[in-house]
């Protein structure tokens, strides 16, 4: 995907921007947020636009984009899905949980790490990765999709869930 900021997603930016008068620099959080809401990840292009927007060094944006393990640099899936895997959800079967939603949306994670973590099915069409805490202990497993939170997923109904988003 081409990175340009359209006319619309450049008025939100330049409006968040008035909201850090002392630093700019305090408005590449927002920013990144906004532009991975758009796109999805976060491209190198976009972190140099981020970076001359707000007349920083592109190392400063690329600073934030890689502490904050919420901020994706490689393109998610046409559905991301994310499995909490702290200890509640653990316990309760988080591990067995991704392992089913790999082997439903045919990923193989076996090349994710912390730099990777995200891992996409060969068509495109799911991406899958571990998330610390969904904030959701007492419900687990719980995964996200998308924007759709999941708690008590039954590993035996994976499928049924896979079925909410049609490819």
């Amino acid at each position: 995907m081409a990175f340009e900021v359209s006319s619309e997603l450049e008025k939100k930016i330049d409006e968040v921007i008035t909201h850090y008068p002392v630093s700019k620099r305090s408005a590449v959080l927002p920013l990144l947020h906004l532009i991975q809401h758009e796109f999805r990840y976060i491209q190198d292009e976009a972190v140099n636009w981020v970076a001359a927007k707000l007349g920083l060094e592109p190392i400063q944006v690329l600073e934030v984009v890689t502490f904050y393990p919420g901020f994706r640099q490689n393109a998610p899936g046409k559905y991301h899905i994310r499995v909490c895997r702290t200890l509640s959800c653990a316990m309760a079967g988080s591990y067995e949980l991704m392992d089913a939603l790999c082997a439903a949306t045919k990923i193989d994670r076996s090349h994710a790490d912390h730099h990777h973590p995200i891992s996409v099915s060969a068509d495109g069409k799911y991406s899958i990765e571990f998330a610390e805490c969904l904030a959701s202990c007492g419900f687990g497993p719980v995964c996200m999709v998308e924007d759709d939170f999941h708690e008590k997923v039954d590993v035996s109904k994976v499928g049924e869930l896979l079925a909410k988003y049609p490819v």
